[in-house]
């Protein structure tokens, strides 16, 4: 694997509940030689907040990539070849940021840090990012 991407939830999760994310994720992060955050999430971000539903603590234009810069996380572009192979994913998921962000990890050899079990289903390499039950009551105790 070449590095990690980063799928929408779980950038702004690094950002604004970093204490949410588990060691896991940091430790996948912090070893991996590239981090990216795919234009699809740029875009999924930017929507959201033009309508109302991602509250950011300024506009798009200047969060993402001054964050994007503080983690360390290059864009990744969308190409032909990743469109088209959201074509040969099976339909278990309809979200079409997170098919496109599967198709991206699958054909540029990334793992997929996700909050979305869903993706999980698919044949790609990923690691969840949120605890496990066992892992919560471990840290309680």
């Amino acid at each position: 694997m070449s590095g990690v991407l980063l799928d929408t939830h779980t950038f702004l999760s690094l950002l604004l509940e970093p204490e949410r994310v588990p060691s896991s994720v940091r430790q996948a992060l912090d070893t991996s030689p590239l981090r990216y955050l795919s234009v699809a999430s740029v875009w999924e971000m930017s929507i959201k907040y033009s309508i109302g539903k991602l509250p950011l603590p300024e506009q798009p234009s200047t969060y993402v990539p001054s964050r994007a810069a503080r983690l360390l996380v290059q864009s990744l572009p969308i190409t032909e070849r990743h469109a088209l192979r959201v074509a040969t994913l099976p339909l278990l998921h309809r979200d079409p940021f997170d098919r496109l962000l599967i198709a991206q990890a699958i054909e540029e050899d990334l793992q997929l840090l996700t909050l979305d079990r869903r993706i999980l289903r698919y044949a790609v390499p990923a690691l969840r990012v949120r605890d496990s039950k066992r892992e919560k009551r471990q840290r309680r105790q």
